[in-house]
């Protein structure tokens, strides 16, 4: 298992893009997803869900979740990513809640919900109360198609679930494997050796893995600056992050940047 933690700045992305893997990571955001072409495998907790084209998928906030592609061809899908604050009175619902079953298969979706998708797909940034307004109008249509149990059900409280959660909190920040094992009321032996057989990599390397998945996500969603994101990752100096970028990706983030729009385009 591995993190990537999803922080931006902006209130709703919308995207439709080629389907790719993305490795276990959560966010304080709603997460919809919906299958425009080909098939994608959604993993919930430790659930994995198969959504072909026309499903949508519901990720609440603070869910661990994951995606994978095993379908050959042209696989796409729309991601909308939405900050507690635009999805109005779900919030609340969505704190304490998660859907017990996240899909809703294309037969049961309504064909206003399509249409509203891709309204906010062609909304202006700038308009984020239209696009907001779309968002209510899918939750309002979708919502009462899921089965809510509670968040508890889905997660975990065990120590690789704190583990994955204190990391997503605190990446950006400077902090040691002794402050952490302190924070979370265990020995740094025990939490040296979770890091060691279940993440396959030590302490350090986790924690650089965090920062470099959160800025690949800035580089692909936003327009900020490649040293704003390497400082916001966490990374004490652009050096250092292009040192530990290239190491990981063989490629510059600059190229990196240039390659996901291409993908996009495409």
């Amino acid at each position: 298992m591995q993190l990537k933690y999803v922080d931006t700045k902006e209130e709703i992305i919308a995207i439709n893009r080629k389907s790719k893997h993305i490795e276990p990571h959560l966010h304080n955001a709603l997460e919809i997803v919906c299958v425009t072409s080909g098939a994608l495998e959604f993993g919930v907790g430790q659930e994995l869900y198969h959504m072909e084209k026309g499903d949508i998928g519901f990720v609440f906030p603070d869910v661990i979740h994951h995606y994978q592609v095993l379908t050959p061809g042209v696989n796409k899908a729309t991601y909308l990513i939405a900050s507690p604050f635009t999805i109005a009175k779900f919030a609340d619902i969505m704190q304490s809640m998660a859907p017990e079953y996240p899909i809703i298969k294309e037969e049961k979706v309504e064909p206003e919900v399509y249409r509203v998708i891709n309204a906010i797909l062609e909304t202006e940034q700038s308009d984020i109360t239209v696009a907001q307004a779309y968002l209510q109008i899918v939750l309002a249509r979708c919502i009462g198609k899921l089965n809510l149990v509670e968040k508890s059900n889905v997660g975990s409280n065990d120590l690789i679930y704190q583990t994955v959660s204190y990391i997503s909190a605190n990446f950006k920040k400077k902090f040691s494997l002794e402050e952490m094992a302190k924070d979370l009321g265990v020995s740094k032996y025990v939490l040296s050796r979770l890091f060691s057989k279940t993440f396959h990599r030590n302490f350090n390397q986790y924690l650089n893995d965090a920062r470099l998945n959160y800025a690949c996500h800035r580089l692909e969603n936003t327009s900020d600056s490649i040293t704003n994101i390497c400082l916001d990752s966490g990374f004490e100096s652009q050096r250092t992050f292009n040192r530990v970028f290239k190491e990981r990706y063989k490629i510059s983030p600059s190229d990196y940047r240039s390659t996901c729009l291409k993908d996009m385009l495409s």
